[in-house]
């Protein structure tokens, strides 16, 4: 029996793999098959029942690759194994499991709808209130996109811009200084790899955290990049960071429109970005409220307290 399969709307590339390596890897699985790739055509020569299940295996490989950025041989691996490791999680799945084993997964709607846009969108800024789990959730997506081989590196970035006291006060050398600012990013990726395991991946750049001035000049691919505290960049920071994206990244910006602490909060670049590329298809913006703080009870109460008198002070101006 003969079968022809038309690859459409997708380069052939994309699914063969450089040198036909993920077709390769594919067909070995059915020995008895006679498998030729003609540029966007297959052509498959063998028993019914063997083309039969090539036909929904491959669907399998075409469905994860619109899913993923690049497809290895774990993704072929795991498809004839019936791993279901790179599919995207449903409303109650679990992201990952925590260094403690507890598992992660969204806590509330918005959550989840952050975990939506990050499967069908390349860009996706999260803004919204301290507390609603935005850069928690956002470094949870990247190691579980890691740990399932979607990605090659997860990079951390943040500006390192003052809330109190000045870097060139703070004792030690430049990391010295910069650890701080970057402690929070740390903290959430203790949370979910074993602390020798992400020793390993820092000293060896499969995970890195530097301030967003160190972004300049980079293509970031293969990755998802995620930039925390984005109210503090102004507009042309945000431009060059989300310009440093290459045709195989995720990008995440997450920030907090009411916690600014550049000299002036009208230099702040986040919401004039985001207006400025709504509607473009691939880019997303999820608003978390109040409602989605998970933190302390109080947490809930001190950031609506402050609210209150912000909006007083600005009625005032």
């Amino acid at each position: 029996m003969k079968k022809t399969i038309t690859l459409e709307a997708i380069d052939p590339i994309e699914i063969y793999g450089v040198g036909n390596k993920i077709l390769t890897e594919f067909c070995s699985y059915f020995p008895h098959l006679k498998v030729v790739a003609r540029g966007n055509e297959l052509i498959l020569e063998g028993r019914e029942s063997d083309i039969a299940e090539f036909n929904i295996r491959f669907a399998e490989l075409i469905d994860r690759r619109h899913r993923k950025m690049n497809l290895t041989a774990y993704d072929v691996e795991d498809i004839f194994a019936g791993g279901s490791n790179a599919s995207r999680p449903t409303a109650d799945a679990i992201i990952v499991h925590g260094t403690d084993g507890k598992p992660i997964r969204a806590r509330n709607k918005t959550q989840q709808d952050l975990i939506e846009a990050y499967f069908e969108n390349d860009l996706i800024f999260a803004i919204g209130p301290a507390g609603t789990g935005k850069t928690y959730m956002a470094i949870a997506l990247a190691v579980r996109a890691l740990k399932n081989r979607e990605i090659k590196r997860i990079i951390l970035t943040r500006p390192a811009v003052e809330a109190g006291e000045r870097l060139g006060f703070l004792p030690g050398d430049l990391k010295d200084k910069l650890d701080p600012y970057l402690q929070p990013l740390y903290d959430a990726l203790s949370d979910m790899i074993p602390a020798k395991r992400l020793q390993e991946f820092m000293a060896d750049g499969t995970i890195q955290i530097a301030p967003l001035a160190y972004m300049r000049g980079r293509t970031l691919d293969k990755a998802c990049v995620i930039l925390d505290e984005a109210q503090n960049t102004n507009l042309g920071q945000l431009k060059m960071f989300l310009t440093r994206m290459g045709s195989s990244a995720k990008f995440i910006v997450t920030g907090d429109a009411t916690q600014i602490d550049l000299p002036r909060r009208e230099d702040s670049g986040l919401l004039a970005g985001i207006a400025l590329l709504e509607g473009i298809k691939g880019i997303a913006t999820i608003r978390f409220s109040t409602q989605d703080i998970v933190r302390h009870p109080l947490v809930t109460k001190i950031v609506r307290a402050f609210e209150k008198t912000r909006t007083s002070d600005d009625s005032q101006e």
